[in-house]
């Protein structure tokens, strides 16, 4: 097998890099003059994609290209809908809340605060959750079982975030279900469908890079994408502003918090 390209990955790294900081750039811009930072929701997923094509471009030649172009068109397809998504649900609207409560009480300048608080460490986290994009970019050797096995993961993923998201979305167009609680389709099996997909989606990629030397080193990067789904900002953060709504208390006894299963009897 062909030994790892360490010198065109590591030229590659300030690159991709750079991507991320344009992304921020740009969504920063649209943000101060739509007087809203929640647009950052918006680009998490596209932000992806600009270091996947930025990787992709510049391995070419070094790296496999079947892993290349699976890494670029699952990386593409999961952060193009999880931005159009997020984009059409947020549009015409304010603030989301969650920002509101977070700048709400910023000292100093609010624009320079959220630069801070919401830009960099999301820039950062960006960046790091990428890693196996970028090192399987340059990734030597075929796909063996490991990475058919992370399609696998990321076609399950994938399914259970997109479809989850479009259940929630008919649920809120139903005026007559306003104020209740979405328990049927996925949500039956999990509180949270399009959180334990993304962590899924995350989880594949990893395994397509780790597929080959040195990917496997970047199992840190899912790591960190399930923790913050599942315990930091994504679950804990629903589950508080849910917290208030009729039969959720209930909800929450016969539902799984993350991983589906059947739901418990009361």
């Amino acid at each position: 097998m062909t030994p790892f390209p360490w010198a065109d990955f590591a030229a590659a790294l300030p690159w991709a890099a750079l991507a991320v900081v344009v992304v921020l750039a740009v969504t920063f811009a649209v943000a101060v003059r739509q007087g809203r930072h929640s647009v950052m929701d918006v680009a998490w997923g596209p932000g992806f994609v600009a270091v996947a094509v930025v990787s992709w471009f510049l391995s070419n030649g070094a790296g496999d290209d079947t892993r290349r172009l699976l890494l670029l068109l699952l990386t593409a397809v999961w952060g193009l809908r999880l931005g159009a998504h997020i984009g059409l649900r947020a549009r015409g609207g304010h603030e989301d809340p969650r920002y509101q409560a977070m700048l709400g009480s910023a000292p100093g300048n609010r624009d320079v605060y959220a630069l801070r608080r919401v830009y960099l460490p999301q820039g950062l986290v960006m960046f790091f959750v990428s890693l196996p994009v970028q090192v399987g970019m340059f990734a030597t050797g075929g796909v063996g079982w490991l990475g058919l096995l992370g399609v696998l993961f990321w076609l399950v993923g994938f399914l259970f975030e997109a479809v989850g998201d479009w259940q929630l979305q008919q649920f809120k167009r139903d005026p007559a279900r306003r104020g209740t609680v979405l328990d049927t389709g996925l949500w039956r099996y999990t509180r949270h469908p399009n959180y334990f997909g993304d962590a899924v989606v995350w989880t594949g990629l990893f395994l397509i890079a780790a597929d080959s030397w040195p990917g496997v080193l970047t199992v840190l990067s899912p790591a960190l994408m399930v923790w913050t789904l599942a315990a930091k900002t994504g679950k804990p953060l629903t589950e508080k502003a849910m917290s208030w709504r009729p039969g959720y208390r209930e909800y929450v006894e016969a539902t799984s918090g993350f991983i589906p299963r059947p739901p418990r009897r009361n």
